[in-house]
């Protein structure tokens, strides 16, 4: 029977960049967006917060765009601070290139085994969905998922009781199966 497993966020991730007053190299995202209009332009910047000094930085959502090509559903969402929004820029690739940023996941997400029942089986299948871009090392997912040390799960790879069409070593952002013989 196949279990399914969900890596799931808890909480908006830091994001990685250096702070210009305090050298400090990490910005929490709370979810506030600044809205500036000047006649038919318009900008839009998700702020941030460096965890060092509190100072506030701009990631730019868009600016000097005409008013009339935002779509009124988007400023609705900017000027009623959106989480969801937040969470949707921070994970668009686009914004994190043109900004330098990176994402640090770190105690921001969490693993939804749905229960123990696949923990006493002789052979367990499991499929792992991501419900976001969480880069995560299968590893680390399938100890915690089966309580077991990430050594020990790396011995069941090398003896080939655990398998996958994916390697398990490195980082995975993606949906993956694994089948883990006993």
């Amino acid at each position: 029977m196949l279990s399914n497993w969900v890596v799931m966020p808890t909480c908006l991730p830091l994001v990685r960049r250096r702070c210009h007053a305090c050298a400090s190299e990490r910005f929490r995202a709370n979810g506030k967006f600044r809205v500036n209009a000047n006649h038919k332009l318009i900008d839009a910047w998700l702020l941030v917060l460096c965890t060092g000094c509190g100072e506030t930085a701009k990631l730019t959502v868009f600016e000097r765009m005409n008013v009339r090509s935002v779509r009124p559903e988007l400023l609705d969402r900017l000027h009623d601070n959106d989480l969801g929004l937040t969470a949707e820029l921070l994970q668009d690739p686009v914004v994190r290139r043109r900004h330098r940023i990176a994402l640090d996941w770190n105690n921001a997400w969490r693993l939804d085994t749905g229960g123990s029942d696949h923990l006493d089986r002789e052979v367990a299948d499991v499929s792992v969905r991501f419900a976001a871009r969480i880069p995560v090392r299968p590893v680390r997912l399938i100890a915690e998922g089966f309580g077991l040390s990430r050594a020990e799960v790396e011995r069941l790879i090398t003896e080939e009781k655990l398998v996958s069409a994916v390697r398990l070593s490195g980082k995975l952002t993606g949906d993956f199966t694994f089948m883990l013989k006993r």
